[in-house]
């Protein structure tokens, strides 16, 4: 069955995260992912957070590059800049979330590309943009968080703004960047044109945050911080449950406008006199005497396992989830069943547990690969798609060039 981007071929000069995690996820859709390394170690990631092993590639490096051939390419190298115009010659996109000037200073910047392939598309993620006040300025994931309003509203009420756990910053990033590439690959259909997309991390922050704002825009304030507590007028918090781990809790919220989820907790707690305790009788009680709530609500999960707990509650429809850790998600039963974790063999990593692909296509399934080794494809990639013979790719292993 063939894969909804076959034939789609992308030369892919990205590192660390934010760009391979949208490179990843055209290559997980069927593209044919080239990936650009530099002498002599490749993408800076395979290196980042492999202090168990430093002789091998990161599982940082390995989560992000599935699906993709590598090869090594020196661009500082006239014979370097060579072999990249003649793969993006022939190629569909072009991704880069180099720094500012970089792609431009390489002699690869878009117009340089548009004038080699008028049909590709150039996708390129830069911290604030290509223009403004910003646009000069690096940026890493905290930063697009701190600049976008996401670290004001994340932490305790009284506390200091904390970055989320999550890389809304990177990955966010490069999934704001796939959706521009494949609206690009549709107006091209149309238009025979290629294309600038560009995806700015703080702008992608910023939309993954836009419903904070209606307070702000209401009453012009900004929007304090509230924890885990709910700020719509119902009632949300993390509830303790048995034993003393970090992350023994479950998350449960109870909207406003569904007061039979309170209604059903109470069942599933054999706690129908909390429906009458003025306290908790309606959504603006339960918001006010959050707190007093919560104490009820764990003297019952207190005594029983969060797993148990979630459920409990959500088999009587009400809106919760246990906090599971790093370990616990690996080992979760849902995901393991559903093919989103999953093991995979690699050549010096042996077998680990890999993160696949979360999105589905009835008609394209995804085949996961491992992660390439460094420059494990480049002489396949200069013969078969730069047209270089087996003599010209000697001499520019010679001259250090790949």
């Amino acid at each position: 069955m063939s894969q909804a981007l076959q034939g789609i071929r992308v030369i892919d000069f990205t590192h660390d995260q934010a760009g391979p995690s949208c490179t990843q996820m055209l290559a997980w859709l069927g593209a044919d992912v080239i990936k650009i390394e530099r002498p002599p170690h490749g993408d800076r990631a395979r290196r980042l957070w492999n202090a168990d092993n430093p002789n091998l590639d990161s599982f940082f490096f390995l989560l992000l590059n599935s699906n993709k051939r590598s090869t090594v390419v020196n661009l500082r190298t006239e014979e370097g800049k060579e072999i990249a115009r003649r793969l993006i010659k022939n190629a569909d996109i072009v991704a880069e979330n180099l720094g500012p000037g970089v792609m431009e200073r390489l002699g690869l910047g878009y117009e340089a590309v548009k004038a080699l392939n008028p049909r590709v598309i150039y996708a390129s993620v830069k911290g604030f943009g290509s223009y403004g006040p910003y646009s000069g300025f690096k940026c890493f994931e905290p930063v697009a968080q701190a600049t976008s309003g996401a670290m004001s509203v994340t932490g305790e009420a009284g506390g200091p703004p904390l970055v989320n756990g999550a890389n809304i910053g990177d990955s966010g990033t490069g999934m704001h960047l796939t959706i521009a590439i494949l609206a690009a690959l549709v107006q091209r259909h149309s238009t025979g044109r290629g294309q600038l997309v560009e995806v700015a991390m703080q702008e992608a922050v910023l939309n993954l945050t836009r419903v904070k704002y209606t307070q702000t825009l209401a009453n012009g304030t900004p929007l304090a911080r509230s924890g885990n507590r709910s700020t719509t007028g119902g009632w949300s918090d993390l509830i303790r449950c048995a034993g003393n781990g970090s992350n023994d809790y479950v998350y449960i919220t109870i909207p406003p406008d569904n007061p039979e989820m309170f209604e059903a907790m109470t069942d599933v707690m054999g706690r129908r006199d909390l429906r009458t305790d003025e306290r908790f009788a309606t959504p603006p009680a339960r918001a006010r005497n959050g707190a007093a709530l919560t104490a009820e609500i764990e003297r019952w999960t207190g005594m029983r396992e969060k797993r148990e707990v979630m459920k409990a509650f959500a088999g009587r429809g009400i809106v919760c989830g246990a906090v599971l850790d790093t370990v616990e998600v690996l080992a979760d039963p849902h995901l393991r069943e559903r093919e989103t974790i999953f093991d995979l063999d690699h050549p010096t990593r042996g077998r680990f547990s890999v993160i696949g692909c979360p999105v589905r296509l009835s008609d394209s399934p995804v085949a996961a690969k491992r992660a390439p080794l460094k420059g494990e494809h480049t002489e396949d990639v200069l013969r078969g798609l730069a047209g270089y013979t087996p003599e010209e790719i000697r001499q520019l292993r010679e001259k250090q060039v790949i």
